[in-house]
């Protein structure tokens, strides 16, 4: 008996939906970005699995797109990162490396963001042991309060400057609260704060400009910019139509579909109620495919072009939909319908699941069938 299993060779109808996702449309969003960006240098984010899309796919997509320096968000990505790209890609963490894995991390090339004074030290030492200009980057809080180092640790930072000497510092980053607001005045806080900063420290190059901030003009770009939602085919301030290209459709086969009568309840906790005969189709998608349960009686799927409600609530695997208005053209059972794509763009999921396009990219499951799209 073989018990060898293959997945790249599962059938596709084996799957509960299908997971489409655009690589030259990737592409084509980071040359873009590169060409609003110019002459800044434009890196790529990719961490969370390239924000669920599958770091990798999307990372040599993007190498080959002429990307060179890769962000991520821990240590353990970095890692996984590494084989995937060719010796002269970068891959930078941004959330600093955990104490003692300072070595580790220097072994396999990698370059720390340093948000601590503690980690600056932690590394300053391996660069005297070594007696080598290891590369960092340092990251500096300019109002977001979240990572870098603060008003307190900057000014010993200023009255110490050590680290500039003992190690290669490739960039001082800081992070935008609020760049997804172009009229917010936080933007222009944070940035009169960041160069008060600059000009107490050695000279390095800059890089603060996240997705949003890309767009919000030269004074935010500096020397690298550091997409990351906007790969992924969102405009990062809502612009219709879109600056960038959609990169993912998501599809949900049909496992059984049935009528029920006025009057009955649908669903866990029956929080719908027909209110006439009513067709339902049931989806082989529910939450732990990362769609949200707070999309139950308010999201939709699309068919041939038709809005069709979800109706009760989401359950783990499933979900079900009100057919009724397709009469007998209504989905059947093997069908897929549209979830993501021309009718229903991630930012109508989101706003429908009352949270960000972000968690419903990250959110995607592994039960889909996913489909990589790149020409040669």
């Amino acid at each position: 008996m073989n018990n060898n299993f293959d997945s790249d060779n599962i059938d596709s109808g084996a799957a509960g939906g299908l997971l489409i996702i655009d690589l030259d449309a990737l592409q084509d969003n980071y040359r873009r970005l590169c060409a609003e960006a110019k002459p800044a240098r434009t890196a790529a984010i990719v961490k969370a699995d390239a924000y669920g899309i599958g770091a990798a796919q999307a990372a040599p997509a993007l190498y080959k797109a002429g990307c060179r320096l890769f962000f991520v968000a821990q240590l353990i990505e970095a890692l996984q990162l590494k084989p995937l790209l060719s010796p002269d890609a970068t891959i930078a963490i941004l959330n600093d490396i955990h104490p003692g894995m300072e070595t580790t991390t220097a072994d396999a090339g990698f370059i720390p963001v340093l948000n601590s004074l503690s980690s600056i030290e932690a590394w300053g030492d391996l660069c005297r042991k070594r007696r080598e200009k290891l590369p960092a980057m340092l990251q500096i809080d300019t109002g977001m309060c979240r990572l870098g180092l603060d008003i307190k640790e900057i000014k010993q930072l200023v009255a110490d400057p050590e680290i500039f000497n003992l190690a290669d510092i490739y960039y001082i980053l800081s992070h935008l609260a609020c760049s997804d607001d172009s009229a917010n005045n936080m933007n222009y806080t944070q940035l009169i704060t960041l160069k008060k900063l600059l000009k107490k420290l050695p000279t390095a190059h800059v890089s603060f400009a996240n997705s949003a901030a890309v767009y919000l003009g030269k004074d935010y770009r500096f020397d690298l910019v550091r997409p990351g939602i906007a790969l992924y085919g969102i405009d990062p301030h809502g612009q219709t139509p879109s600056r960038l290209q959609p990169v993912v459709q998501l599809k949900a086969r049909v496992i059984q579909t049935r009528s029920v009568p006025a009057g009955l309840k649908i669903g866990y906790g029956g929080t719908f109620l027909t209110k006439y005969p009513t067709q339902i189709a049931t989806l082989a998608v529910g939450y732990a495919d990362g769609w949200h349960r707070s999309l139950g009686n308010r999201g939709a799927a699309y068919f041939a072009g038709r809005r069709l409600p979800i109706i009760g609530r989401i359950s783990m695997d499933s979900m079900m939909l009100d057919i009724t208005t397709l009469g007998r053209k209504g989905p059947q059972r093997g069908d897929l319908v549209e979830l993501i794509g021309p009718n229903q763009m991630l930012e109508d999921i989101a706003r429908d699941a009352d949270t960000i396009p972000y968690e419903i990219l990250t959110s995607f499951g592994h039960r889909y069938e996913r489909r990589y799209i790149q020409s040669e």
